[in-house]
């Protein structure tokens, strides 16, 4: 009895065991699916806007002219027109050149000079050669040449080689006649020579004999005539002048050259 008891148990355990799967494999897991990254929003970047080009008038920014020379210098003056950035602020240095080939390539400089702090004034440049030729252009303090202006050509003067002195012959309220005598100092003979100088006042000349003269504001050049040009060693000669002036007379002083 109690054998059969026993089968009966071990045959309902089989049975349990086969209905609950006890023995089945284990479930098969899938991997995980990737998740994509974001795309980036591009973001435009703005374009920079250029800065517009001043617009400059129709003008020289600055102009000069020769307004004095010795043997060993020459005067430059020169006014600023225009400010930056179609123009200059002082102070300008005045560059010489010894061509206008040179000048105009801004090469092989000969000597300059500096202005003061005036917008319009004079620069005089020193240590030059005689009876030499010249030519300038101007530039800022940072070096920022103009690109108009190049003067020229300039001409210091010779070697002293005579002498000019002044006199009053006759004066009255309205001007004066005056003689300027030019003699030869030199020992060679002169084949011509100039005399100048700058009014002190409002002088001009009304008339002129003996010789040709050639103003320009206060200064005044009077180069011979052509019959009184040739002069010996130690020979004069005159050339006389009648000035409307509202002043008496003022001393001039002469400069003579060859």
């Amino acid at each position: 009895m109690l054998r059969k008891l026993l089968t009966v148990t071990t045959v309902v355990l089989a049975g349990w065991a086969a209905t609950t799967g006890v023995a089945a494999a284990a479930p098969t897991l899938s991997p995980p699916t990737a998740v994509a990254a974001p795309t980036p929003i591009a973001v435009a970047t703005p374009t920079p806007v250029p800065t517009p080009a001043p617009t400059c008038p129709p003008a020289l920014p600055i102009s000069g002219r020769v307004t004095g020379a010795t043997a060993t210098s020459l005067t430059i003056t020169y006014a600023i027109v225009l400010s930056p950035p179609c123009g200059f602020d002082p102070p300008v240095t005045v560059t010489l050149f010894a061509g206008r080939d040179d000048a105009l390539r801004w090469q092989n400089p000969v000597a300059e000079a500096t202005s003061g702090p005036e917008r319009n004034g004079t620069v005089t440049i020193e240590r030059l050669t005689p009876d030499t030729e010249y030519w300038y252009r101007f530039s800022d303090e940072n070096d920022l040449p103009d690109p108009y202006v190049i003067g020229g050509a300039a001409r210091t003067l010779p070697l002293a080689a005579c002498r000019a002195t002044a006199t009053v012959d006759s004066r009255w309220g309205g001007g004066y006649v005056a003689t300027v005598t030019v003699r030869n100092t030199g020992v060679e003979p002169l084949d011509r020579w100039h005399v100048s100088w700058r009014w002190a006042g409002d002088e001009r000349i009304q008339a002129i004999w003996g010789g040709l003269a050639d103003t320009e504001g206060a200064d005044v050049t009077v180069g011979n005539a052509s019959y009184n040009g040739t002069l010996a060693p130690d020979a004069v000669t005159t050339f006389g002048m009648l000035v409307a002036t509202s002043t008496a007379p003022a001393e001039l002083t002469l400069t003579c050259g060859r």
